[in-house]
């Protein structure tokens, strides 16, 4: 869960704890009251002020357990999908090692450099020229300049003709 849950969550209960000592004291201010034979009115208007305080617990409390219902929801969903990406990788493990060999081949019969044959890993991989540049600590410009050279050695155009080369 995120912060803002567990911050909405405190919020939620912080409110229903405030309602609850306010009506707690209203309703001991109405029996106070009645038996020191304060007027009617007097009573009804506390006995108003006890019922939207008890609104407030109500709806809070309401959207307190329809907030759980639906985190408990979100864990469940995100647990399913962990699983599934879990079971996807499991199954694809050989399939992506020989992909990571062939690319590797492949680099090797474009005379790629090193430095050349990282930065293209990591294009095809998604990453922008300045995440590149961040991962390697050199400049966006050296990042451009190797893609540029891996294009040229490969005989591409660019990134996608770079990804596309390796998916057909």
């Amino acid at each position: 869960m995120t912060n803002g849950v567990f911050q909405q969550r405190r919020v939620i209960l912080g409110g229903l704890a405030l309602f609850a000592v306010i009506s707690l004291l209203i309703g001991l201010d109405i029996v106070e009251d009645y038996r020191s034979g304060t007027n009617r009115l007097h009573l009804a208007i506390e006995g108003g002020t006890l019922l939207l305080g008890m609104v407030g617990i109500a709806f809070l409390l309401r959207h307190f357990l329809v907030a759980r219902a639906e985190v408990r929801l979100l864990t469940r969903d995100l647990e399913r999908a962990r699983s599934e990406a879990r079971r996807w990788r499991d199954e694809s493990r050989e399939l992506l090692d020989g992909l990571g060999v062939a690319i590797e081949r492949q680099f090797e019969r474009w005379r790629l450099t090193p430095a050349e044959s990282e930065v293209g890993l990591l294009l095809l991989k998604g990453l922008s020229h300045k995440e590149v540049a961040q991962l390697r600590e050199t400049s966006e410009r050296t990042v451009r300049q190797q893609s540029r050279s891996v294009y040229l050695k490969a005989g591409l155009a660019g990134r996608s003709e770079l990804s596309a080369f390796f998916l057909e």
